[in-house]
């Protein structure tokens, strides 16, 4: 990894969730090097102190039991699973993805659906869809629903926080928030065949007068999402160039969820059936 990738990565969180995130993954690191550093420092010392040459260092091998020795042993491990624990207990339970995050700016409803290899960005509310490019306004809440046309995959932002899975005949929900207006990039955090090196999208953020202006524009755009043009986006390929939809069909994500879900199911009934037969 170059060091300028470190600039858009983890480490340089733009909302909410990817700051908390970072909090956690410091304190973790911090709680980690208050043993890690001292046992190196120790054994730098120790292997000074009882080097060949020095004559004072006093060696007694002879003794069974130490007091002051199983304290240390026993208390330092404990304390650093305390903290690391409750650090996890209390991270896990403020950041649990399909919590919604207090704001009072209206939050932004996106279905997700993740396919071979290429992502699929619907807002039911405007009526409008995209295709790699997930276009959000600067400080709203954004609820994502999230599915898989295909296999199993992973919805991540690296700066908004929480990667996610997507699986078929399952919808999982997830809460993000982007601070600050910019590009921000967004990828497929799981393997998922051939194109998977491939499956990024971009998540622009916009003040709202731009983004309501996004909204128009893709709105005259000449191309809809319906159960015909679903089908030849379904299609696996890769390298995937950013595409808008100006309308599409209602329910379409509930189809693609329950499409998906019947598909496993008959595929595994199959499969099932293939093993069992003589």
């Amino acid at each position: 990894m170059q060091l300028s990738e470190w600039h858009s990565g983890v480490l340089d969180p733009q909302g909410p969730i990817a700051i908390a995130e970072r909090t956690i993954l410091l304190n973790s690191t911090v709680i980690m090097l208050m043993v890690i550093v001292p046992v190196i420092v120790l054994t730098l010392i120790f292997a000074w102190w009882f080097r060949t040459s020095n004559h004072r260092a006093r060696y007694l091998p002879d003794w069974s039991y130490s007091g002051p020795m199983e304290l240390v042993v026993w208390s330092i491990p404990t304390l650093v699973i305390l903290f690391l624990g409750g650090i996890a207990w209390i991270g896990s339970h403020e950041l649990d993805p399909s919590k919604p995050l207090t704001s009072n700016a209206t939050p932004l409803d996106v279905e997700v659906v993740s396919l071979d290899w290429k992502w699929l960005f619907i807002y039911p509310s405007l009526g409008i869809a995209s295709v790699n490019r997930l276009v959000v306004p600067a400080g709203a809440p954004l609820r994502l629903r999230l599915t898989s046309a295909t296999v199993m995959n992973s919805f991540f932002i690296p700066q908004l926080g929480s990667q996610i899975y997507t699986m078929a005949g399952m919808v999982t929900k997830l809460n993000l928030q982007a601070d600050h207006a910019g590009i921000y990039p967004g990828l497929s955090a799981q393997f998922s065949g051939q194109g998977f090196s491939d499956m990024r999208f971009d998540a622009v953020v916009m003040q709202t007068t731009q983004f309501a202006q996004w909204i128009e524009t893709t709105k005259k755009v000449d191309h809809a999402l319906n159960t015909s043009s679903y089908a030849q986006l379904a299609r696996p390929s890769v390298q995937v160039d950013q595409t808008l939809f100006s309308s599409i069909d209602a329910h379409l994500f509930d189809e693609v969820v329950n499409g998906a879900g019947m598909l496993h199911t008959m595929q595994t009934v199959q499969n099932n059936a293939a093993v069992a037969a003589p």
